[in-house]
């Protein structure tokens, strides 16, 4: 639950203050980057993590990750620029890759299937006080002019979440003998990065059509086909390839990768939404926003009652027509800006991803022993993470599109520039639910061969 905590404030800190951060250290057109980039450390890392975390256990890759966020944390309070900050965010999102896929991968390891839908109310508490926490910091030190302390605020919260992994959790591992696959990684993390910097950059440091754009995606292209084909041949590879060749694991990765497209477009332009149109206060948006994440963890906590009765594809078809419903409200209203309207719209996507995203990752781990569970979690983060760093690229192209060199500081261009964002959030939700009706019908549950303490 600590660890949890850790990813859970920062989702929603952070952008609250994006506003005063700008006017600090400058960089409007770069501010995007504050989430992409840590995005992408984290999309990048998480398969790496996730194989490493089956191979050694989840303690010491957790323990490492806090480490690292503690560290980028730590950086960012110090920050003197832009670019540095961004830098320093990158640090972040590396130590993220790691806290929150071993978080849940540690949940699903200790707990049955039936004991999980219990569980999931005591992790979703997390959440909720997060959801409330994050955005009420974020607004307070961005008014108060301290905005540094949204990254330091972190610093005693990661010793303490490393201090009770440290005492309290113990885990049996086979001792054996295993290759790690360092070429894979490599190529993984080659091309990803290539990849989506190219979807990042396009359109704003260089056209789509430059060398640099074209360069971009071919090489990572290239790169990943080569992935492929390592991969097939690895003893042990990073991502093993059976991750997409099963239909259940296939569909709930593209459910999470939709997930985190939904999640980043509204969590990082509602915020500049309302102040930009309506000039309310970064602790009024970030309310606002947090009512996205109070939602969440609502329909998380009440998922394992309705999963465990009606399956879990109906249970994500269910919570897929509640955000589907939340994402067209914003579209629609954002004409007509109102601090309730986004409120109430937001709250409803979160009702419809709380029962989503945990119960289509719960789906996936109970399909697979211990010893897969890490790969298998680590893949549908990994999903998320990729989702929301394309679609954080994405709807910043569109909204800068729209805003043009000068529109920045003009409520109504703001507006319209949002609407064209929750629009495309809309097609996105529209394009998960289709994933959404590819999961089977049941899922089987896999046996338990090495338990964890």
């Amino acid at each position: 639950m600590m660890t949890t905590g850790l990813i859970a404030i920062d989702a929603t800190i952070l952008a609250t203050a994006v506003p005063t951060i700008v006017d600090d250290l400058g960089g409007f057109a770069q501010f995007p980057w504050l989430f992409s980039v840590y995005l992408l450390a984290q999309a990048v890392s998480v398969p790496v993590y996730a194989k490493l975390s089956d191979v050694v256990g989840r303690k010491p890759i957790v323990l490492l990750g806090i480490g690292l966020f503690l560290l980028g944390s730590l950086l960012c309070g110090l920050a003197w620029s832009m670019p540095a900050l961004i830098a320093f965010r990158a640090v972040q999102g590396l130590g993220a890759g790691a806290v929150q896929p071993m978080a849940i991968t540690i949940a699903g390891d200790i707990y049955t299937l039936a004991e999980r839908a219990k569980v999931q109310g005591y992790l979703a508490s997390v959440w909720a006080i997060s959801s409330v926490v994050g955005p009420t910091l974020g607004g307070v030190f961005s008014e108060l002019g301290i905005w540094r302390w949204i990254f330091f605020v972190n610093v005693p919260l990661c010793l303490l979440a490393g201090y009770l992994i440290v005492r309290s959790f113990d885990e049996t591992i086979e001792k054996t003998t295993h290759r790690i696959d360092y070429a894979g990684a490599t190529l993984l993390t080659t091309s990803l990065t290539l990849l989506i910097l190219s979807v990042l950059e396009g359109g704003q440091a260089w056209a789509w059509g430059s060398w640099q754009s074209i360069g971009g995606f071919a090489l990572g292209g290239v790169l990943l086909v080569a992935f492929v084909l390592v991969e097939r041949r690895a003893p042990e590879p990073v991502l093993p390839l059976w991750v997409f060749s099963r239909r259940l694991l296939l569909s709930t990765a593209l459910v999470a990768l939709g997930v985190g497209a939904i999640l980043i477009g509204l969590t990082s332009f509602v915020p500049t939404f309302l102040e930009g149109t309506l000039g309310v206060s970064p602790l009024v948006s970030g309310l606002a926003i947090a009512a996205l994440t109070l939602g969440w963890p609502i329909a998380a906590s009440l998922s394992g009652r309705l999963y465990l009765r009606i399956g879990f594809r109906r249970t994500v078809l269910i919570g897929m027509g509640l955000a589907i419903t939340g994402t067209l409200l914003m579209a629609f209203l954002a004409g007509s800006p109102s601090v309730v309207s986004v409120a109430l719209s937001t709250f409803v996507v979160g009702l419809g991803l709380g029962l989503v995203a945990t119960p289509s990752l719960i789906a996936a781990q109970t399909s697979v022993p211990w010893n897969e569970r890490g790969v298998v979690t680590g893949n549908n983060m990994f999903a998320r993470s990729i989702g929301s760093a394309v679609g954080v690229a994405i709807f910043g192209a569109l909204a800068n599109n729209v805003l043009g060199a000068d529109g920045a500081g003009d409520p109504a261009v703001v507006g319209d520039a949002s609407q064209v964002v929750f629009v495309a959030v809309a097609v996105a939700a529209v394009a998960t639910l289709a994933a959404a009706l590819c999961m089977p019908r049941t899922v089987q549950e896999a046996p338990e061969p090495v338990p964890a303490a």
